[in-house]
């Protein structure tokens, strides 16, 4: 028998399954909570809890995570140095700390405008060394013609021993500015996957579990653990990816809206005729635009771990909806930290009337998530808090008082950007928890944490949880429709009347007042509901949606299903262009005749894709060709454009 250890790393949780690969089915699951400061140590938690198993029965170990994406947000990473080869660099900010322009590049047809300027290579390789710690090379049309990419790379690593990334094996696109962000992007986070993965390694070892990593693409598919050291950026959005995987999976349905309701974030994808729907223009992450394929998700800032906050300030404009705000920022429930943590309990009770609290709310605590390595090194309104925070959690009043009446909102800014410290705070966690929906956790603090925020809401307990649950019900209701309306590229406003009714219209009605062309809508599409809360919420959803909501069995672990069932795809992309010229990732080739040039790239293209298919593990990958012809009407007629060829090879690794 043999088994597939599927992991996924959320915002909150770290889930795991263990499939059975001949009938796929969930053998055992488990959950544990994720630890940012160190992802390995909730990932060992998560096998742990598991149970116990044969190591020997494993025979893939797949992991979505959402350690590129993170970093990328945070800006963490190696240093990189970037070496544009061409007669301009591209024109936007790009994310490296040393930057050189080395004569060289190709133009549209993969010509060179010249030969590459290896001693001005030489130079700019002499003046980073020491500086960076990655390289990334992008020349101008290296899509159409690698060569100079190639030769500066070897004549770096003859000079040079570090990570080099060359652009156009990382995209085939038109597209120099993002095409040379997404190589930088790569570049940097070289260490910080490899320091993942190596991490990984060692607490597989210490399970005795000695079966190939594999890591989940930002289109849902598997790349090997070599690939994912060489190209981290194309493990972006691998979570949101994994979630539309494990929801097809677990429901059996080929036409569906996955709704996946995390900690963090709600994300929604859409499937039809069992295909998702892949963003081609490529990602954007942290406001890079990258060209990296990524299964189109729309994500929404709300989850079950979401900041619930009352503006007191907003009664006086109107009406109680306006005070009440839920995320996108992201807290630890109460109801969980004050499992740890009994005290809290205590602290929140003795919370009477109103507290002003800068940059935050009297319901708020905080708690240490890991120690400083030099506590000198921080300013002396952060040392206080740490040494109040080192022995224990508390309420940020009590906190206030316990550094002597002066805590620094500041400080625990810096110092929670910095994942030192953690916000504990009421969530709709805490809002399931009140009204009986969850009791997993300490309903107490929840309880409490209610009173406090319902004083400035002016209602009751009850009544405050529940219209907390009733907006967070309406929000994911107008992300379903929004999410549907977009991806179908219907020109549609999204309407919510105070009477739970949602009318889309179109935007034209704008400019024709007097016609109505309002129309009351329902969901086409079933809803696949995963994620832990959504029982919660989504039969509710349904309705007012008069659509079937579905929540599978494991739909709490979905995304570590979705990690687990992932096939491996490699593709190849080629393009042949006037003249007969084939531009592909094996360089550019020229024919006389247009079938010469279409079966080279079908012999070549698949020996490629099969060649890294096998290199991956897949015993007998399956091919499929998509293939578009684009031309354009003249005067003198239809005329040829360009023909691309998408080869990929798929399947599932051997056991």
């Amino acid at each position: 028998m043999s088994y597939i250890l599927g992991i996924d790393t959320g915002g909150t949780y770290t889930d795991g399954v263990l499939l059975n690969f001949e009938d796929k089915t969930i053998v055992t699951k488990a959950k544990a909570f994720t630890t940012p400061q160190d992802l390995t140590i909730g990932i060992e938690e998560c096998i742990d809890n598991l149970g116990k198993f044969d190591p020997k029965e494993i025979g893939m170990v797949s992991l979505s995570t959402t350690l590129a994406t993170n970093a990328i947000v945070e800006g963490r990473g190696g240093k990189v140095g970037l070496i544009l080869i061409g007669k301009r660099k591209p024109t936007g900010v790009l994310p490296a700390q040393r930057c050189a322009l080395v004569s060289g590049g190709h133009d549209l047809y993969g010509i060179p405008f010249g030969d590459l300027d290896t001693q001005e290579l030489m130079r700019a390789i002499a003046q980073m060394k020491g500086e960076v710690d990655t390289l990334a090379i992008s020349g101008n049309l290296s899509n159409r013609n690698p060569d100079h990419e190639n030769q500066a790379r070897e004549i770096v690593r003859k000079e040079w021993d570090l990570p080099v990334v060359c652009a156009h094996e990382l995209s085939s696109k038109l597209g120099y500015y993002e095409r040379t962000v997404t190589a930088c992007l790569n570049a940097k986070l070289l260490p910080i996957i490899r320091e993942l993965l190596l991490a990984i390694k060692a607490v597989l070892k210490n399970h005795r579990i000695e079966a190939p990593v594999m890591v989940v693409k930002g289109d849902g598919s598997l790349i090997s653990e070599e690939k994912a050291f060489a190209r981290p950026i194309e493990t972006i959005l691998s979570g949101p990816a994994a979630s539309v995987v494990g929801a097809t999976f677990l429901t059996g349905m080929e036409t569906v809206l996955t709704l996946d309701m995390g900690g963090t974030t709600t994300d929604i994808g859409i499937v039809k005729n069992n295909r998702w729907r892949i963003n081609e223009k490529g990602a954007v992450v942290a406001g890079w635009r990258t060209h990296i394929n990524t299964a189109e998700i729309t994500t929404f800032g709300i989850g079950g771990d979401s900041y619930i906050r009352v503006d007191g300030e907003s009664y006086i404009r109107g009406s109680k909806k306006d005070k009440l705000h839920i995320g996108p920022l992201r807290a630890w429930p109460l109801c969980i930290v004050s499992m740890r943590y009994p005290n809290l309990v205590e602290e929140l009770k003795s919370i009477k009337g109103k507290h002003t609290v800068y940059q935050g709310q009297a319901v708020d605590c905080w708690m240490m998530l890991k120690h400083p390595r030099n506590l000198e090194n921080l300013r002396p309104e952060e040392q206080a808090v740490v040494r109040v925070l080192k022995d224990g959690a508390h309420n940020v009043l009590t906190l206030n008082r316990l550094v002597g009446n002066n805590l620094s909102p500041l400080a625990l800014k810096s110092l929670e950007q910095a994942q030192i410290i953690g916000r504990a705070a009421f969530t709709p966690t805490d809002v399931l928890h009140c009204l009986g929906f969850l009791q997993t956790w300490n309903r107490a603090a929840s309880l409490e944490g209610a009173r406090i925020l319902a004083q400035y809401y002016g209602s009751g307990i009850e009544s405050f949880a529940s219209q907390c649950l009733e907006q967070i019900t309406r929000f994911l209701t107008l992300t379903a429709l929004q999410s549907i309306a977009l991806k179908q590229g219907h020109p549609l406003l999204i309407k919510d009347d105070p009477n739970f009714n949602f009318v889309m219209e179109p935007i034209f009605k704008r400019n024709k007042p007097d016609q109505d062309f309002s129309v009351k809508v329902g969901l086409n599409y079933p809803i696949a509901a995963i994620g832990a809360p959504v029982k919660a919420y989504l039969p509710d959803v349904g309705q007012l949606l008069n659509c079937e909501v579905i929540i599978p069995e494991h739909s709490e672990v979905a995304n570590a299903v979705g990690a687990a069932v992932g096939k491996v795809s490699e593709r190849v992309t080629a393009i042949i262009k006037p003249g007969f010229k084939v531009h592909a990732p094996w360089g550019c080739e020229t024919y006389m005749e247009l079938e010469d040039a279409r079966s080279s790239i079908l012999t070549k293209g698949q020996e490629h894709a099969l060649e890294s298919a096998r290199k991956a593990g897949v015993s007998n990958p399956e091919v499929v060709v998509n293939h578009d012809v684009f031309s354009c009407e003249t005067d003198f007629g239809m005329v040829f454009v360009s023909e691309v060829f998408e080869i990929v090879a798929s399947g599932y690794l051997m056991y």
